[in-house]
């Protein structure tokens, strides 16, 4: 089955999906039990969807992105609520300003820690070429 033939498919299985995004099942039942994921149940076995799928796209992301488990639940909680994604979408604005600013901080944080320790380097090499 091609890429985008599987992509087309109505159900996937729990391992079908860690597979695909090379996590663990463990870590998919984990999403479930923060209520990001709302699986079927077929007997014993969770039988996801594409909107489950879709879902875990999302989460995801955030989670490479820097967003906590709760600012991801609260996000996709919003899609359900408004039908418009107005709202969805102003809360995702608010979020990302607000990572990106906690970004450009660690960053110039970085960039002063990186000067230093040069400066340190510096001193330190100057150190041992006068003992030599």
């Amino acid at each position: 089955m091609n890429k985008s033939e599987y992509e087309k498919r109505d159900l996937f299985a729990i391992a079908d999906l860690a597979r695909e995004f090379g996590i663990s099942t463990r870590a998919i039942r984990f999403y479930e039990s923060k209520g990001l994921l709302a699986p079927e149940r077929v007997g014993g076995t969770r039988v996801f969807r594409r909107r489950d799928r879709a879902r875990l796209i999302l989460i995801l992301r955030g989670k490479r992105l820097g967003f906590s488990l709760k600012e991801i639940y609260e996000y996709l909680s919003l899609y359900d609520a408004d039908r418009t994604h107005k709202t969805q979408a102003e809360h995702l604005i608010k979020l990302i300003d607000q990572r990106l600013e906690l970004l450009d901080q660690q960053l110039s944080d970085l960039q002063t820690t990186t000067s230093e320790l040069g400066e340190i380097r510096k001193f330190a090499l100057e150190q041992l070429a006068q003992r030599e």
